[in-house]
């Protein structure tokens, strides 16, 4: 069986949807095609005895790339924003944390000098040109600017929280910094989490005409004359299209499509990973201990459910713990499962006795590249490898990472499309085609 399409786009998470989205204000034929039972990619939110929860830790900037693009959708997340009130932990030590003017001035972590040096670092921060960091690493941006060892770790810290990377020596500091730009301006837990952005974007798409066949995955894509694609998918069925939007895991991609002259980059490719322990409890033994992050121990802990509805009971607790990992690191899921537990046990001391559910995921990846120093150049090529075929998805920004990229790079890939329709349709009306 053979089917015709103007386009088709593999992969059913952001990049995907907001593709989606876009193209279907336009008179074309749109497929939208996911490999699973359900579409969210790492957007999705699973149900477990009522609670919802996401993959992990997530959060929406307010005023990123991401938030300004669902608005143009007419999209709009629900949520609260969290209060950066919360304790850091170095060690059997534990101390205010320094994000607010109140906790700056009280907190023992730091001296008064250092004190002055924070203040100063992060007014600095929303002032820097992030492109004229490109050839920097994080490290050796916080070790020109930062004297300090307590405020250097202060910023490594607060990568982590804003990114998931735990590699200052090798990743991009304009990608850290950009966002750590933008968590100034806040973030959102969202509203019976993140699967309900998807819900949205996938009723607004199916609405708009864009057809979505999950439990589809694609097996060969193949270019022909003109720009046009054979795609091969499960049970050997056949479609054609005009053009195609891949947004599904870069190393699916050589498998799928001849890209010989990424192949190298492709296969040098480093995902971010982490481990997580979600959590709902009946309620919380301790309720001010709302968020706690380690300093030399690269962990977080937040109550997600104190800023979110995540649950059909309004008084239960959704709380999230996560181990960031270094590139490639080898863990022992065991070993990591039972510190994040102590580590839940040293800050709700009872919590075991108000268990609802829980689960662990070791070795998740938040995002499927680690940007670092001299990628700018081939991530821009990879948007576009052939005539009419485009990539997009979490690791195909040049300056974000996560949803930013996600969204970014799904809107860009979509906008291309119709740019060329249009001057296709220019074309053909002045008479040159």
């Amino acid at each position: 069986m053979k089917e015709n399409w103007d386009v088709v786009i593999v992969g059913g998470g952001l990049a995907g949807y907001i593709a989606a989205n876009y193209l279907a204000k336009y008179n074309l034929s749109i497929l939208l095609v996911e490999k699973e039972k359900s579409t969210g990619g790492r957007a999705k939110t699973k149900q477990m005895k009522k609670q919802y929860f996401n993959l992990g830790p997530h959060a929406l900037y307010k005023n990123g790339i991401a938030a300004k693009t669902l608005k143009e959708l007419s999209i709009q997340p629900h949520g609260k924003k969290p209060t950066l009130q919360g304790i850091l932990m170095e060690k059997d030590s534990i101390y205010t944390a320094p994000f607010r003017i109140k906790e700056i001035l009280s907190t023992t972590y730091l001296t008064w000098h250092e004190r002055k040096e924070w203040v100063s670092i992060m007014v600095r921060l929303n002032s820097i040109q992030s492109t004229t960091i490109h050839s920097l690493t994080f490290k050796q941006f916080v070790e020109q600017i930062v004297s300090s060892p307590k405020v250097q770790a202060l910023l490594y810290l607060l990568a982590r929280l804003s990114t998931y990377c735990h590699a200052p020596e090798t990743v991009s500091a304009h990608v850290i910094v950009s966002h750590l730009q933008m968590v100034n301006g806040g973030v959102l837990y969202l509203d019976y989490g993140w699967q309900s952005l998807i819900d949205e974007l996938h009723n607004q798409a199916v609405l708009s005409g864009v057809t979505i066949r999950p439990q589809c995955k694609v097996r060969k894509i193949s270019s022909r004359e003109q720009g046009h694609f054979d795609i091969i998918v499960d049970n050997q069925e056949y479609l054609q299209s005009k053009y195609v939007i891949y947004t599904a895991n870069p190393s699916d991609l050589l498998t799928i499509l001849k890209l010989e002259k990424y192949k190298s980059f492709l296969q040098s490719i480093i995902p971010v990973k982490g481990s997580t322990l979600d959590v709902a409890l009946t309620n919380l033994p301790f309720p001010k201990r709302l968020l706690a992050l380690g300093i030399d121990n690269p962990i977080y802990y937040s109550v997600h459910s104190k800023f979110a509805t995540l649950s059909n009971d309004t008084n239960t607790v959704i709380l999230h713990l996560f181990k960031y990992h270094k590139p490639n690191e080898h863990i022992d899921p065991q070993t990591i499962n039972a510190e994040l537990t102590n580590t839940l046990s040293k800050l709700q001391p009872g919590w075991k006795n108000a268990l609802i559910a829980k689960r662990f995921i070791p070795n998740l990846v938040v995002n499927q590249r680690l940007p670092q120093v001299g990628d700018e150049k081939v991530i821009r090529e990879l948007r576009n490898p052939m005539h009419h075929f485009y990539l997009a998805g979490d690791w195909l920004s040049t300056s974000y990472m996560l949803a930013e990229a996600a969204v970014e790079s799904g809107k860009k890939a979509a906008l291309q499309i119709i740019d060329k329709e249009r001057m296709y349709m220019n074309a053909s009306q002045s008479g040159r085609l």
